[in-house]
């Protein structure tokens, strides 16, 4: 190894570069890479990432999760389906533990990031037990 120092590329050969990498990539490319980052953030802010503690935050999480749902239709028209399905697997597990913590019973909203979920509906007198929607077994999906 020698101790000479590899001088900085110029303007000229930065913007080349670039250039060049803007030609290789197409949309879906980066539609996948910003599905994955929301599925990430996502995770952070539901509390997943042990190295996250304090973010969590209900109301980015599900910011997160409805990006990730608006995205894939996009990514459905160019990519197989075995390309999608790891995307889908991780954006229903996201679901999921959204559900769990927004719903009846969770814990409350952490983090700074305006608030979190809102506080579930009180119910109304005499009634006990799940509410209509929870009676019918099916999830609810923010943004939906």
């Amino acid at each position: 190894m020698s101790d000479e120092q590899v001088p900085a590329p110029s303007e000229e050969e930065q913007r080349a570069a670039w250039e060049e990498q803007l030609r290789r990539l197409t949309p879906a490319d980066l539609i996948v890479q910003c599905a994955v980052s929301l599925v990430n953030l996502g995770g952070r802010r539901l509390g997943l990432d042990p190295d996250a503690a304090g973010e969590r935050d209900l109301e980015q999480a599900r910011d997160a999760i409805d990006g990730v749902r608006a995205l894939l239709p996009v990514l459905e028209r160019r990519e197989g389906a075995q390309t999608i399905a790891p995307l889908r697997e991780a954006l229903s597990a996201l679901q999921l533990e959204y559900a769990k913590l927004a719903g009846p019973g969770g814990p409350p909203p952490q983090g700074t990031g305006g608030g979190g979920a809102e506080p579930p509906a009180e119910q109304p007198p005499g009634q006990t037990g799940p509410g209509p929607a929870q009676r019918s077994g099916r999830l609810w999906v923010p943004g939906s």
